[in-house]
């Protein structure tokens, strides 16, 4: 149980982490004020209204185009890793602590020691079962 919830787990952080350095930009195409064609990643394509460039230059009548285009750019973090000159001198020792107190946590006995060792046994004086025993006659 416990290793599929760790499994779980890490795969939430792993989405976690990708969803929040993923950037993407959402392109849309307006006809008026209608709203004509979205896509994401990639432009929007046009509706087949839009102006062109009149073919002379001394020509100055130019129309209002009635088409635009609109983007919403939706931006990551871009910054994961933290900087540890930022830290005040007591957090450096904080963490120095924690890390130091962590590491030696889980650190292994080389033999199995036994605080009895060192006590010898008492010595028998009577033998207690004999004076508990009845006999019946």
């Amino acid at each position: 149980m416990k290793q599929v919830l760790h499994k779980i787990m890490s795969l939430l952080m792993a989405f976690v982490v990708l969803f929040s350095t993923m950037s993407f930009t959402m392109n849309m195409h307006y006809c008026g004020d209608t709203l004509v064609e979205t896509a994401i990643f990639n432009k929007a394509k046009g509706c087949g209204m839009e102006m062109e460039k009149p073919s002379t230059e001394g020509c100055s009548i130019t129309k209002k185009n009635c088409c635009n285009d609109k983007q919403l750019v939706i931006d990551g973090q871009d910054e994961l890793k933290l900087n540890f000159d930022k830290l005040t001198f007591e957090q450096q020792q904080f963490v120095a602590s924690f890390i130091y107190t962590y590491i030696n946590l889980f650190e292994g006995l080389d033999k199995n020691v036994s605080s009895y060792e060192e006590y010898k046994p008492p010595l028998v004086v009577k033998q207690i079962f004999k004076i508990d025993e009845t006999y019946l006659i």
